[in-house]
């Protein structure tokens, strides 16, 4: 398929606020696609491309300007190819080189190709193709239930995995799309409750469990073979044994656990994340750091047991076989009830005991992996939002030569984008200040005289008071008293906080 062919369907795409019609136009589009050009196809139509982060910036796009083919003529393949290419160079005159592949490829598009493949490789394809927008296009155009799309997204990690199994091979193409052992099952997230009123109210009985500010975990196990992922799917096995062993020591034959690794002081209250962390850094003495800061799991799933997953039962059945699994001080502190006075107690209880707060959790829900769902809410005091950095202005008097006051954005996953929230450089340390100007400066996209813009993909955890309309922001509200609490690179872009919940926060949803 021609390049061109995709760009005029994205320019429509953007041009409705129908969802429907979006569907439509996207699964129109997918049932022309053939073999490789799904993949490349449906990572563009999502605002990406296949390699990911291939080392060209603002700065190197503008140096490759060149003059716009008169006639459309090149195919996503000849894209793709070339994208490899620039992706592959490496070490002296790297960046000379990129520039020159890049300029040969934008010098065969179009103006308007040159557009979207600017914007493509920029992050800022906004066409409104959505991730639940293009699951939904692909059980249009591949004729497979919506349900059972999404369930193989879940598994896979995102459509682009699933797009070619479901497009040519229909559902039995998406068998393999499924709970394995070894291989990381995306995390099942939370959505954010005010308090334990309207978490109670949204789920009536509940599980309610400590929630802890330390690293999320995964554990595979089967006989005496044992991996730890992160959060990130990354293999962190070497750098916790503690841990490692504590799994193998279980007595199943194979298991996959769902939990989070805590450092805690000597009065057994948790220490903080950025001291947990340090167990999994580049370069460890493993050895003597884990007799230095020692971790400790707490356990709160089981996803898969003895052959077989647990993913589709209720968390109730889910947690009743993790009790007869782990050792009761790796069993996450939990209690079940739908009285308001005994859940504030265990609020009161978690916190008093310095952790984060509470998850409150449907008993009767299954585990919706890498969704957001109302079945798991997160109860925190004071309030607190995972959002984006979308620009940073360059600070003054003492903060001069340093990227101080943030922009802060929600994703939006109704305009898509995101919603721009307000600004803030309070709570920064100077340790702070100098990480996120080093951090991001390598994002920059452009600047002027006194803003540095960047790519959305820093996720910074900022606590404030209250959500206040605010007629100075596009979607209309902004945080009062926000300030940083503190980075969170070891979560995505698509992992912090979604507009839908600033507004719920805010009463107005």
């Amino acid at each position: 398929m021609r390049l061109d062919n995709l760009v005029e369907t994205s320019r429509r795409i953007a041009d409705t606020t129908k969802r429907l019609e979006k569907v439509g136009l996207l699964a129109e589009l997918l049932r022309k696609l053939e073999g490789e050009e799904i993949e490349i196809g449906v990572a563009y139509l999502s605002g990406r491309t296949r390699q990911g982060r291939i080392g060209i910036g603002y700065a190197t796009i503008r140096d490759a300007a060149t003059s716009a083919a008169e006639t459309p003529n090149l195919k996503l393949i000849d894209v793709d190819r070339a994208i490899d290419a620039i992706a592959a160079v490496e070490g002296s005159g790297s960046e000379q080189r990129k520039r020159e592949l890049l300029r040969t490829l934008f010098a065969r598009g179009t103006r308007e190709e040159q557009h979207f493949m600017t914007r493509l490789l920029l992050g800022e394809l906004r066409q409104g193709a959505l991730e639940g927008l293009m699951l939904d296009s692909l059980a249009r155009a591949s004729g497979i239930p919506a349900a059972r799309i999404r369930r193989a997204a879940m598994m896979a990690g995102d459509s682009v995995t699933i797009a070619r199994a479901a497009l040519e091979q229909s559902e039995r193409g998406l068998s393999r799309f499924d709970v394995q052992l070894f291989r990381p099952v995306q995390p099942m997230l939370a959505q954010t409750a005010e308090d334990v009123a309207e978490a109670l109210d949204e789920l009536g009985e509940a599980a309610l469990e400590y929630k802890f500010d330390g690293a999320r975990v995964q554990a595979h196990k089967s006989g005496a073979d044992v991996i730890v992922f992160s959060r990130g799917s990354n293999d962190v096995s070497e750098a916790i044994p503690e841990i490692v062993e504590g799994v193998r020591a279980l007595p199943a034959q194979n298991a996959i656990l769902d939990g989070e690794v805590l450092s805690l002081d000597a009065e057994g209250r948790p220490q903080p994340f950025q001291i947990t962390m340090r167990r999994f850094g580049r370069r460890l003495d493993v050895d003597r750091m884990a007799k230095e800061l020692p971790v400790v799991p707490f356990w709160f799933d089981a996803i898969y047991l003895n052959g077989g997953p647990l993913i589709d039962e209720p968390q109730a059945r889910r947690f009743a076989a993790l009790e007869g699994l782990v050792p009761p001080g790796t069993l996450v502190p939990h209690v079940v009830t739908a009285n308001r006075e005994r859940a504030e107690d265990f609020v009161h209880e978690a916190l008093q005991r310095g952790h984060e707060g509470v998850m409150a959790k449907s008993i009767t829900a299954g585990y919706a992996a890498g969704a957001r769902g109302q079945s798991w809410l997160k109860i925190k005091k004071p309030r607190t939002l995972d959002l984006i950095v979308l620009a940073a202005e360059w600070g003054n008097g003492r903060r001069q030569g340093w990227l101080s006051n943030l922009h802060l954005g929600a994703r939006d996953t109704q305009k898509g984008g995101f919603a721009m929230l307000g600004k803030t450089f309070k709570g920064l340390t100077d340790e702070m200040l100098a990480w996120q100007t080093q951090e991001l400066l390598k994002l920059e996209i452009a600047r002027d005289s006194y803003t540095v813009h960047v790519e959305p993909k820093l996720v910074v955890e900022i606590a404030f008071n209250e959500i206040q309309v605010s007629p100075r922001y596009a979607r209309g509200l902004a945080l009062r008293f926000a300030r940083v609490k503190r980075y969170r690179p070891d979560k995505s872009a698509a992992e912090s906080d979604t507009f839908e919940t600033v507004q719920r926060l805010a009463g107005m949803a």
